[in-house]
């Protein structure tokens, strides 16, 4: 009974999840792209070399984040002013360049970050969550598709 009470539950949050999952693979090529014009493959090289531990990994990994936090505040206040628009523009904006600067910043670090024990058991917990949340989901939005065709009997 419980567990049937929580599916919805589960649901949106694996929904959420692989809405984070899809960001991630979405925006790291588009960063790739942006690297490419910009001389930030370098700028990667340089950072690769002078990352040469896995606790000095774990601070460069963090660091992009901290520029990001004003832009939400920027956000929450423009929200509490009811500008929606340019609150909804300003979070969603703040969110793609956040994945965006993680996805590269994880690329660039990913080697090292694995070298730490723990963090690998992290990385491959949420691989598997991420396996989870999809076989959740794919039944769903299967069923969404066939509706949307006309293949089903309806909602």
């Amino acid at each position: 009974m419980m567990r049937r009470l929580l599916q919805p539950f589960w649901v949106l949050l694996a929904v959420i999840f692989l809405i984070e999952a899809w960001l991630w693979d979405h925006l790291e090529p588009i960063v790739e792209r942006i690297v490419a014009r910009i001389p930030f493959r370098a700028f990667k090289q340089w950072l690769s070399n002078r990352v040469d531990t896995p606790a000095m990994t774990l601070i460069v990994f963090a660091v992009p984040v901290i520029p990001l936090f004003p832009l939400k505040l920027v956000g929450l206040w423009l929200l509490a002013h009811e500008y929606w628009l340019s609150a909804f523009i300003v979070i969603v904006l703040g969110k793609f360049v956040g994945v965006g600067v993680t996805a590269f910043i994880f690329d660039v670090t990913r080697p090292k970050l694995l070298e730490l024990a723990w963090f690998e058991k992290i990385y491959e917990f949420i691989l598997m969550l991420r396996a989870r949340a999809t076989a959740l989901v794919n039944p769903i939005k299967q069923r969404i598709r066939e509706i949307l065709r006309g293949d089903g009997d309806g909602w």
